[in-house]
């Protein structure tokens, strides 16, 4: 087993460096923000000795870890030490950008409470990380970079090749209508119009997730129809979503209750992804709710 590779995010305050963590995380980093530098070599050892050893990790260090900051020196060395390597990469940003972002979310700057206005505080960090600076290995200036070329340029330098690209995960959740919408939801479908086993007395106490049920479903003649359509779009949409570096896709499929017509169409579409090599997982939200062992909703069970 490979040791693992440290990552120290790090920069001015403002220039990215949280958003960068989270592209790094969904490109499958261990990230911890805002780690005391005399704590690296500890957590080192804890990813070395997991049950499931981190191979990857970045850490967030900046000057909101006070006095700690000034022992990253130490125990980087102390990381080298112990046989693990490790990269800087520092953000950065012009004073007039950060001061902009700054006013824009509202947020008090970490030095603030020291230094009173926003650009002697701003200057006063350039100040307290330009040693940190001249040690980095990779310096990225965000002042014209918009959040999707930041996760485009981390991407290129830190991914190996295509076998380290992440993989977007989709969740297909089956869901009723009588409910509400899962709250989670990037695309809904509504699969109402479909034949409905409730009223066939032998289907009515079974599921979607039945062969049974699932064969008078997909015996409607509208089903198959319907299938190619929205198989086609996924066909056509999920690249895209992956290609815009969203990280994860919930897609819903509804019916009246949630147990027979949109489990059985669910089913179907994670499959259908699957199989064309997605990462897809079905959850069916509502099933238990209409379990033949409960007393009846109001209305009835779908």
């Amino acid at each position: 087993m490979a040791a693992p590779h440290f990552l120290i995010v790090t920069g001015l305050s403002g220039a990215g460096k949280t958003q960068a963590n989270h592209f790094l995380e969904d490109f499958g980093y261990f990230c911890v923000d805002n780690l005391p530098p005399a704590l690296i070599p500890t957590f080192a050892q804890l990813c070395a000795s997991a049950t499931s050893p981190v191979q990857r990790a970045a850490l967030g260090i900046d000057i909101r870890g006070g006095e700690f900051f000034d022992d990253l020196s130490k125990a980087l060395d102390e990381l080298k030490g112990m046989g693990y390597s490790h990269r800087i990469l520092f953000l950065d940003a012009e004073d007039e950008t950060l001061v902009n972002r700054y006013k824009e979310t509202r947020r008090r700057h970490p030095l603030s409470a020291t230094h009173g206005d926003l650009l002697p505080a701003i200057q006063a960090e350039r100040t307290m990380l330009a040693e940190v600076r001249e040690c980095a290995d990779l310096i990225i200036n965000t002042t014209n970079e918009s959040v999707w070329r930041l996760r485009d340029e981390l991407a290129n330098r830190f991914l190996r090749d295509e076998a380290d690209q992440p993989q977007m995960l989709i969740k297909v959740v089956s869901f009723g209508f009588k409910y509400g919408l899962p709250m989670d939801a990037d695309l809904v479908f509504d699969v109402r119009f479909l034949v409905n086993p409730n009223y066939e007395p032998e289907l009515k106490a079974l599921d979607g997730t039945l062969p049974a049920v699932r064969k008078y479903v997909m015996g409607d003649s509208r089903t198959p129809v319907y299938l190619d359509r929205l198989f086609s779009l996924m066909e056509f949409s999920v690249p895209h979503f992956v290609a815009e570096g969203k990280a994860y896709l919930s897609i819903a499929i509804g019916c009246t209750g949630g147990r027979h017509r949109s489990v059985a169409v669910a089913v179907a579409l994670a499959q259908f992804l699957n199989d064309k090599g997605h990462s897809a997982r079905v959850v069916h939200r509502d099933l238990d709710r209409n379990s033949p062992h409960r007393a009846p909703d109001v209305g009835g069970t779908e």
